[in-house]
């Protein structure tokens, strides 16, 4: 039976769902009344202690700049990567080692996608390569459609593992990236969801699909298998490195014909003006990067504070992916000083794209917070976080876990957001249960990355780069039965393995 608490507890997301999808608000609007909405009712009807209604909102602030490095970071590395052409260059050198295009378009939008989501994340990835594979030959709303589904497995890690480390702040996330990987092996089919969209059109469909199979399949193995050592140096670089030995095994089977297409199947390109840098200097910002993610892990990660105010504390590292991406971006700056007469312009960029995130998960952060701490409280009353825990307490609770997250992302945009959202109360709600609250929190996470596939800001982002127009719905039917399919999936893995 419902009651007046736990349909209360509701309240906020049935705001934030309806803003968003039926008032179709902007994301950094919504946060905002939903925030107004759950300060008036932990303060009036919870009666939440006043210092505490402080000091959630200040941790949610917190839990935030961490994000906002990140974000800056990240932009601006990649706005450098950008003046002096070595994304292009990489696609260039990369689109060389075929002339067979499904080969191409999955080199470009798995193995590519999977290392600038590892690198930057938000949305970055399938903006930057659905241009990529119009210059191929690909129309735009596939290319859009093949750009979204290669944003989703390595979103588990992205953005240098900030879907974990900013996501599930403050909960105890031991076991969760080692289980996300293992689980995340279900990736493997996303590049034969890609190959067939991009053999959709052709009259011998079947047999382009079939003769590219084994590539697609070895493709997806390569990068879920190779991702899986690199969980143990840190949450920051499965995505990243995982990407990079994958692609160099492919590569390698590929120059000896190895599971590679018979046939090569061209298709009408589209020229791109480019005078590539030399491979060496193309990659070298990244090799930087890469160096500096690795000595900031090892060197910095044991340096730590701790600020507590008002009863609630909050630690913060040292070590900050987002200080590597500007460190990295710089030394570039510098080598190529020819090319980038100052680096203002890409710092005034990078911070003017990472304010709107910033806002958008502070608000979020100081909801979650303020959901938690508001059972401390005048009234006697649960946290609104336990009473919709309640609800959860299901033996199938593993199973509907991804598609909780999946809903998160495709609402929001964000992984990381969705994991701010919901991350709280499936956590204690699988303490309630008795379940290993590691294992369902892995299975939002993963489904949070599928449903990146569908994420509606990841839509109207690819679709402006490319010059569509209101082409949701068809970009939608594109990719959501390959979300369903690898939500389904884990969601049977859940079942087994809690």
């Amino acid at each position: 039976m419902l009651y007046p608490p736990f349909i209360l507890s509701v309240v906020p997301f049935a705001v934030f769902l309806l803003l968003l999808l039926w008032r179709k608000m902007p994301l950094i609007k919504v946060s905002f009344i939903t925030l107004v909405v759950v300060i008036g009712l932990v303060f009036f009807y919870w009666k939440i202690f006043p210092a505490l209604l402080l000091a959630s909102s200040l941790k949610g602030l917190l839990v935030a700049l961490d994000i906002l490095i990140i974000i800056f970071g990240a932009i601006f590395f990649l706005e450098i990567m950008k003046k002096i052409k070595a994304i292009d260059s990489i696609s260039y050198y990369l689109e060389s080692f075929s002339k067979d295009y499904r080969v191409q378009v999955i080199i470009l939008a798995w193995f590519f996608e999977n290392f600038i989501e590892g690198t930057a994340g938000f949305g970055t990835p399938a903006a930057i390569v659905a241009p990529l594979l119009i210059a191929l030959g690909l129309p735009p709303l596939r290319a859009v459609i093949v750009g979204l589904l290669g944003n989703s497995t390595s979103v588990v890690f992205g953005a240098a593992g900030t879907p974990i480390k900013i996501g599930f702040e403050g909960l105890n996330v031991s076991g969760v990236a080692e289980t996300a990987v293992l689980i995340n092996l279900l990736g493997f089919i996303v590049p034969v969801f890609m190959l067939w969209v991009i053999t959709a059109d052709k009259t011998d469909r079947k047999q382009q699909f079939m003769e590219a199979l084994p590539f697609a399949v070895w493709s997806g193995i390569a990068f879920s298998v190779a991702s899986i050592p690199f969980v143990f140096l840190g949450q920051e670089f499965p995505s990243i490195l995982g990407s990079v030995v994958g692609l160099i095994l492919v590569l390698i089977t590929l120059r000896l014909n190895i599971l590679a297409p018979k046939n090569i199947r061209t298709e009408t390109r589209v020229i791109r003006p480019v005078e590539p840098l030399p491979l060496s200097k193309a990659i070298l910002p990244y090799a930087l990067l890469i160096i500096f993610l690795i000595a900031g892990k090892f060197l910095l990660s044991g340096i730590s504070g701790f600020i507590q105010f008002r009863g609630l504390g909050h630690s913060f590292n040292l070590f900050n992916p987002g200080l590597a991406f500007i460190v990295s971006g710089l030394i570039t700056a510098l080598i190529w000083k020819d090319k980038i007469a100052s680096a203002t312009e890409n710092i005034f960029t990078a911070f003017k794209r990472a304010v709107e995130p910033f806002i958008v998960i502070t608000f979020m952060s100081a909801i979650v917070q303020l959901m938690i701490n508001a059972g401390q409280n005048l009234t006697g009353l649960s946290s609104p976080i336990v009473l919709i825990a309640q609800a959860f307490e299901t033996p199938f609770l593993a199973f509907w876990s991804p598609f909780i997250g999946a809903f998160g992302a495709f609402i929001t945009g964000s992984a990381t957001i969705s994991n701010i959202m919901f991350g709280s109360f499936l956590n204690t709600a699988a303490v309630i249960m008795n379940l290993a609250a590691g294992k369902i929190l892995a299975l939002a996470l993963v489904g949070a990355s599928a449903g990146n596939m569908i994420a509606l800001a990841d839509i109207l982002s690819a679709e402006a780069v490319v010059g569509l127009r209101n082409q949701e719905r068809r970009v939608l039917k594109g990719v959501i039965v390959p979300c369903l399919i690898c939500l389904l999936i884990a969601g049977l893995i859940g079942i087994l393995i809690t």
